[in-house]
């Protein structure tokens, strides 16, 4: 509960996913060292190794002997930022969860800045990273740019380290690359949002994991959450508006092939063709808003299921 954590009675735990990151870890462990030292914070750090080719998981293990803080996972393959976290998450015992990368952009210093926001009464706060990064300062403008459009959120950085208390996560479905919109499906779900200025630093070691397909892949998954957030709530409103338009529309051009028909003899199998297409496509839409209002219904009643084992 929010009141375990108003004090400093309370622990945090620090998920750090790692894909050939051998040349941070030293500098990055030892900065987690200062910080619980100097910020008086008690918790841990989780390093997953998401399957890295270089000697991230030998060194990770070796430092295992050095910090009481730390503790050492590994995915046997590469499976994605998202993977890492779940498995960091599942094995987490802090009241407070943070994300927090390897590459040394972020500086665990401004952890407190983080926790702080969070002991204010807010469930989740995510960084509002300040710096020069390139090309993908573009990128990130557009993408939040569109996030806050579609979703209405008002923070200006979705895909930067995070800190939320451990009962949102329970809330909240994590595909595949879905870590970046955590705020938004937490904000859904009425939690409550923050956000702090966080300095980034650039890449001294390591090469960036950004490439050109996270681009599109990233706006897909966008428009993907925002249908389950929004159109699975009521999903014949969505089909059944479509269908209902394309109907009306297959209503108008058979009216005007019986016209041309009857009035005109001319006869337009193209013009046919097309009523069929979007009579069927109307009717069609129509079915299948009933089978997801179905679905819905059924997702509903497992949620219902779901809280009354949590009671």
């Amino acid at each position: 509960m929010l009141e375990n954590i108003k004090g400093n009675n309370f622990s945090i735990s620090v998920v750090v996913p790692a894909y050939n990151e051998e040349e941070n870890l030293p500098p990055l462990l030892e900065n987690f060292a200062r910080m619980f030292k100097e910020s008086s914070l008690n918790g841990e750090v989780i390093i997953v190794d998401d399957g890295s080719t270089d000697k991230t998981l030998e060194l990770a293990k070796k430092f295992g002997g050095k910090y009481s803080f730390l503790k050492v996972l590994s995915n046997k393959t590469h499976r994605g930022v998202t993977a890492a976290l779940q498995t960091g998450f599942k094995n987490a015992t802090g009241d407070v969860y943070l994300f927090w990368p390897a590459d040394l952009q972020y500086l665990p210093e401004d952890i407190p800045k983080l926790i702080q926001k969070v002991k204010e009464g807010n469930d989740i706060v995510t960084g509002w990273k300040k710096g020069r990064y390139g090309m993908k300062a573009f990128v990130s403008f557009f993408y939040n740019l569109l996030s806050r459009y579609l979703f209405n959120v008002k923070v200006h950085d979705l895909n930067s380290v995070k800190a939320f208390r451990k009962e949102v996560l329970k809330e909240l479905p994590l595909r595949k690359d879905w870590h970046r919109y955590m705020v938004v499906m937490a904000v859904e779900k009425g939690f409550k949002i923050d956000e702090v200025k966080i300095p980034l630093y650039p890449r001294k070691y390591g090469k960036s994991k950004f490439g050109f397909w996270r681009i599109p892949i990233g706006v897909l998954d966008l428009f993907s959450v925002k249908f389950q957030i929004s159109f699975m709530r009521k999903p014949m409103l969505f089909f059944g508006s479509i269908g209902l338009v394309l109907l009306f529309i297959g209503f108008l051009a058979g009216l005007v092939a019986l016209y041309l028909r009857i009035f005109q003899h001319e006869g337009l199998r193209p013009l046919l063709y097309l009523v069929i297409l979007l009579i069927l496509s109307g009717i069609s839409l129509f079915g299948l808003g009933f089978l997801a209002e179905s679905i819905t219904n059924l997702k509903q009643d497992i949620e219902e299921l779901k809280d009354k084992f949590k009671e």
